[in-house]
Parts: C-alpha cells; structure tokens; sequence
C-alpha cells in the first residue's frame, strides 16, 4: 500500500491547475481560498484512472470534493454512453445529501447525475435505463436489486463506467455488508470484463492496510492511500460523573426496561439539567446507547423546557422513528435557523450533512473508539474546536456494593477510550469471518441474475476469485446441499442451479436485497411469565447467569428458533448494576484500563466527580490485588479478570461452561458461581495442561448462533464453523490460561 500524507509548499496549487477549467471556474465561484490539501493530492491518482484510491480523513474535510472534483474533471474531456461513474453510500438519506452537492457542480458540467434507492420515482429511474450516462448514486441494497431486476442489462449500462466511489468506507469493513458491497464490486468488474479504480472514502483508521485490503482484495498493497496530517484540531473534552441515585430505582422487577416507563432518578435529573443549560440555543447532537435512553432523555428536556416555558429544542432520532421525523429534524439541524439538539443512538454517526453541530455529548460509556472519533467529527467545523462531553453514572459505594461497582469500571472504560482517541487509535477492522449469510444471497442473487447457474461456476465466482475466498469448495459444497434442503434451490437435469419454490418467495421479497438484520430480540421468561427480551450477541448457555430486570437469573434452556430464554431466579446477593456494552470491547481498551488502575495520574478532562471515581477505582483495584492476580473469590463466587477482548472473554466462558462450571459476563469479567477461588485456579491449571481447544469444537456447544440474516437456511456444521471464525478466539484464550495458570 503506497501512502501520500501531505504535500510540498511549492506544488500546493498544482492539482488545482490540472483540473478542467470548468471546475476551476466553479472553485472560484465558491469563493475558496485555496482547494484542502486531500483535494490537492488526490487529482494525480484520480485523473490517472490506474490506481484504487483510499481517501481517509475526519468528517467534514472534504473527502466527497477530493473524490469528484477530478472524476467530473475527466468525465467533461471523455464522454461516453453508459452510466460513468458510481458512488455508493451507506444511507438513502446520505445519498441525497450527496446529490445535492453534486447537483449543484455538474448541473454547471453538463453531467447528469441520478439518485436511486426506493425512495426514488421510477420516471427518474427508467429515465436513466433508457438514457444511461453521468453519475450514479446508489446503494449496495438497490445495486443488488439492479443486478437481479436487470441482469442482461447490466454490461450496457456499466460498459464505460470510470470509477466506482465507496463512501463510509469504514462503516462496511468486518460486516456482513461489506461482504455483500465487495462482492457486488467484483461482479460488476465482472460483468464489464476489466477493472474499475476504485476510490474508497474513510475516516481514519487504527490500521489503513486492513481497509485497503477490503477495498481491493488481494491486492491491497497496491492501492494509494491519502491520508493528509493537516493542522491539528483542537478538541474540547470532559467526562462528568454522577452518582446512581438507587433508592428512586422502581422495584417491581418484572417489567421490561426497555419499554416500561421508570421513575426519574436524582443522577438522570442533574444529566438533563447539565445538558439544558450546556446546549440550549445552538445546534448539538447527544448519543445514547439504546433507543429507550434516547426516548427517556428526550421526554425529559422536553419536560424541563415547558416548566420553565421554554420552547423545546430537544428531539430524539433512531431507527424506529418513522422516516419523516427523522427527515424534518434532519432539515432542521441542517438549515440552522433556530436551536437544535438531536438525541440518537447511532443513526446521526455517519455523514449525513446536518450542518454545523457546537458540541457532542455522549451518555453512558462509548462502545467503541472508532465511534468516538466518528461522533467527534460532527463537531469543531469551519475552524472551531470539537467539543464532546461524556455522561457517566456509577452506583454509591455501600456494605452490599458489587466489587464492579467498586471498580468504576464505566469512567474507566471511558476514560481508557478517550486516552486512545487522543492517541490517534482506534480498533483494527476484523475480517476473519466467513459471512455465510452473505454468500448465501449472494449465490440467490447471482442465479437470479443469470436465470440459473452451474455450482462450480458459482463458487469461482464467488468464493476463488471473489471476496468469500476463506470459503473451500468442499464448504461451498455444503452450503448449496443446505439450501437444497430448504428448497430454497434445486438442481436440473444438466447440473444447472435455479431457486426452488421456496427460493422463488425469498428472492422476491423486497427485503431479500439487504444483506444485514437487527440483531434477533429473545425473549426471557420465568415461571410462565415473559420479564422482556434482550438482544444477545456473546454465548448464552444453559447454565449460565444474566443479570436482567437488574436481578440474577440462571439459564435453564435456549431455544433458538423460537427466540426463548427460560430462566431461573438465583440467589446471590445484589447483582453488578451495569447494562453491558455494545458490539465487541477490543483488547487494547482493556489494557490501558489497566494502565489506568495503576498509574498515579489524573487526566485533566476528568470532571471533579469523576475524579473522585478515579481515586474510588484505584484504591480497590489495590485492595483486591488485581495489578497481582486475575482470580478474586466473592461472597462463594469467584472472578476472573482476563483485562482482554470480550471474543478472548467469550472464549473463556464457553470452555468454563463445557467443563461443568457456571460462569457469566459482565464488562469484560467472568463470575464463575459457587466456587472457591483455589477450586477454579485448580480447574484453570488442569485446562492449561492439554492443549488449545479446537474452535469449531467450543462453537458446537453454543445454542444461539442463528446471528445473521439467512443462518436459518444453514446446517448445523456450517453455523458452527461460522461461529467459530466470528466469535471465539481459542489461540488468545489459550494466551491467557498460559501466562496466568502455569
């Protein structure tokens, strides 16, 4: 991977003088000072149309500009008839955003540009397939649609088509799909018979290789990265901690938190006030970490806003909101006419153009830095500072506090994370999994394509020359028996594949072109009576203990097709007052927690009660000795600290769970029930006296791993493979076990 980082003082104008003069004369209309240095060094690469191209840079600084500015500029000396060149965008709603930034430059050039996704007319889209020429701005989900509505048409339409443009580069990498977006490229390659440059645009990353190599598998070392340092921004940060006010906590148990209404707690108050008088009169965004919290808080100011009779400037925005809502407050943050804040989860995280937003807040700890960079980006345009502002709440310190509690592993976590932030890291995208729901849409949808299809070409296709290359033939193999069985495809005479009657209901259905799904809710249901549902994403086994409801419950069983976890109530004492985290916690946030625990500094963003959470943290990471042991007995439970990645975590409770004991998660820690801390560093020596568990064997005994979206059309052995690559990791649990229990 070749890399370019900034540009010489004495060429900083050259990419701007290569440019058409067209394009020139445009630049000057917009009465820019000069181009941005991404846009400088990205005109020789782009014009060149040799090269794959990754532009990486913090939201708002210019990336779109940097990709378009010399692809119109080529487009105007060579017209040709087909569609010229492509963008592809996560979100209908960037999509038209972009449009209209395009619009208003090639409307100028002469160089038509079309929209289309399923909010689209369709005059504008036969408009197009009569007439194709211009730029194309689409979804995966809606050039999946094209590809198997229009399949004979597809190489007329991209005969000449120069670029290919893939936004939010970062949002695709490790999901099922970015696997379905790679596979598309390489079919529309395909399907014109040459390759198409391909300029990925993305915030930064902790490690750009890994993004290169999705943009261009195989052949990532090739690809130009343009990765300008730039000035650096000034950023603005506090974290502000809260004491959990517990005994306005409701008791009745059995209503489900997500849904049921709470009584207001003194710590949600003085949250809600902070953020009033913080925020109001300009245009802000908050993140939460579910919809519930941006429902609750939202109500909340608004509640606030009409006793002091002040108008409301607070709105919530997440993906159950029907679209017109999100859309009006979407133009209202964006025209910036009157004060606006938008409470989301993380449905405003990419770059859909809302304007210039003063601050971010973020309640609850941020699940990934990544995130944390991404959300930042949102605020400190045209040359002010980024401001974020992080919300954390821990329980009050008491005879019956959980030693988590005690630990504040929360400011923790989150202090951990903003120390990486500012070190310029974040997590390294993960591409270790198979994506067996993928290629299962992607085998539907290209047999749809072509009217049918040979298994040996299929898999050439897909899997040896495609992105599902860790896929063998043999377990390609498998996959088409396993559709078959479903009558999801059917064999003819001549070996040929086509969809069964099954198959024929699937890909007709307009969610077949999506190759995602919401993570399944199970439901949790004791004695008869359902307390909720909950996604799961880890291993939950019988056995096992969830913490739900805020008490402590043991899993008699998980059915996984019908989404139900019966359970148990289980004694114990008070359970660890944490919800969880979102998606998987890397390695490195747990070891500069550590670093943390021992260290004697006190970061300067630290707020005076998180500060005294600090103090709090350290002095019982001492107490229990936890810079010493990993293991910690407590109250006939004992605990374990593994301090790495929750897929190390999972591991470890997985075979824990296959030796006969009783653990559960929580943050990042293992409780292991009813055993004595010298019981389970025996059973612990013992496990580390064999050898590393076999992966495909420890996914055997996970229940619930119908995660994605077509897994139900998977055998049972293809499931467990696909777990094993995506969720466990024997070799760094193995790391573990030897480097404490030998």
């Amino acid at each position: 991977m070749t890399s370019q980082a900034s540009s010489s003082d004495e060429n900083q104008s050259a990419g701007f003088f290569k440019l058409h003069e067209a394009i020139r004369k445009w630049i000057y209309e917009q009465k820019w000072d000069e181009l941005r240095e991404i846009q400088e060094l990205a005109v020789d690469p782009i014009l060149e149309k040799e090269r794959d191209v990754i532009l990486a840079a913090p939201t708002a600084a210019g990336k779109t500009e940097a990709a378009f500015l010399p692809i119109c500029s080529a487009l105007i000396t060579e017209r040709k008839p087909s569609i010229e060149a492509v963008y592809i965008g996560p979100l209908k709603a960037l999509i038209n955003d972009q449009f209209e930034r395009l619009e208003t430059l090639c409307e100028r050039l002469q160089i038509p540009v079309c929209k289309w996704h399923g909010d689209v007319s369709t005059n504008a889209k036969s408009r197009l397939l009569g007439s194709p020429q211009g730029i194309l701005l689409i979804t995966p989900e809606s050039l999946e649609a094209l590809f198997m509505r229009r399949g004979s048409a597809i190489p007329s339409l991209f005969k000449h088509v120069s670029y290919l443009v893939i936004d939010e580069l970062h949002a695709f990498i490790g999901a099922e799909r970015g696997a379905q977006l790679q596979s598309l490229l390489h079919r529309l390659e395909r399907a014109v018979d040459r390759r198409i440059p391909r300029i990925g645009l993305s915030a930064t990353l902790g490690n750009m290789g890994i993004a290169a190599e999705f943009l261009r598998p195989r052949f990532g070392k090739d690809v130009f990265l343009i990765s300008p340092e730039g000035a650096s921004q000034e950023i603005r940060l506090q974290v502000r901690g809260y004491v959990k006010d517990l005994a306005m906590e409701p008791n009745d148990q059995s209503k489900d938190s997500e849904t049921e209404a709470s009584p207001v707690t003194g710590d949600e108050i003085a949250i809600a006030d902070h953020l009033m008088a913080t925020l109001r009169g300009s245009n802000n965004l908050v993140f939460c970490n579910s919809r519930r919290a941006v429902e609750f808080y939202s109500d909340l100011l608004r509640t606030l806003s009409e006793k002091q009779n002040l108008p409301n400037e607070f709105f919530p925005h997440h993906g159950n909101l029907a679209k017109h809502l999100r859309e009006d407050l979407e133009k209202r943050l964006k025209a910036g006419e009157v004060p606006t804040t938008a409470l989301a989860t993380s449905t405003l995280e990419l770059g859909i153009d809302i304007g210039s937003v003063k601050s971010i807040a973020q309640i609850g700890p941020p699940f990934s830095v990544a995130s944390m960079r991404q959300r930042l980006g949102r605020s400190g345009r045209r040359g002010e500072a980024a401001t974020i502002r992080f919300y954390i709440q821990e329980s009050p310190l008491g005879s019956k506090t959980s030693i988590l509690d005690s630990l504040r592993m929360n400011l923790f976590q989150t202090t951990a994370m903003v120390n990486l932030l500012l070190a310029k890291w974040c997590e390294p995208p993960s591409n270790q999994a198979l994506h067996l729901s993928t290629l299962v849409q992607q085998a539907l949808s290209v047999i749809a394509q072509y009217g049918g299809a040979r298994p040996k070409d299929l898999w050439k296709v897909l899997c040896h020359e495609g992105p599902f290359r860790q896929v063998p033939e043999s377990m390609f193999a498998d996959l088409l028996r396993s559709l078959g069985s479903h009558d999801i495809i059917t064999q003819c005479q001549d070996g040929t594949l086509v969809t069964g009657l099954a198959g024929e209901a699937l890909i007709n259905h307009y969610e077949f072109y999506t190759a995602f799904s919401t993570p399944d809710e199970y439901r949790v249901v004791a004695d008869g009576k359902q307390l909720g549902t909950i996604p799961l994403e880890g291993a939950v086994l019988p056995g096992m203990f969830i913490i739900f409801a805020g008490r402590r419950w043991e899993v008699l069983s998980v059915e996984a097709k019908s989404r139900l976890i019966l359970v148990r109530h289980a004694g114990g004492g008070r359970p660890p007052k944490f919800g969880g985290s979102i998606g998987f916690i890397d390695a490195a946030i747990r070891k500069e927690m550590v670093r943390l625990y021992t260290s004697t500094d006190v970061p300067t963003f630290l707020d005076s009660q998180a500060r005294e959470f600090l103090a709090e943290g350290r002095q019982h990471f001492k107490l229990y000795k936890l810079n010493e042991t990993s293991i910690i007995e407590d109250n006939g439970n004992t605990l374990i600290f593994p301090w790495d990645g929750d897929k190390v975590v999972n591991t470890l409770a997985v075979e824990l769970l296959q030796s006969g004991l009783k653990p559960y998660v929580c943050l990042g820690v293992i409780n292991v029930t009813d055993i004595s801390s010298d019981s389970l560093v025996s059973h612990m020596q013992r496990l580390v006296a064999g050898s590393p568990r076999d992966p495909v064997e420890l996914a055997s005994l996970v229940p619930n791993k119908l995660k994605e979206k077509h897994d139900r059309l998977l055998s049972e052995s293809l499931l467990t493979d696909e777990y094993a690559t995506k969720w466990l990791d024997t070799q760094g649990a193995w790391a573990f076990l030897q480097s404490h229990f030998t």
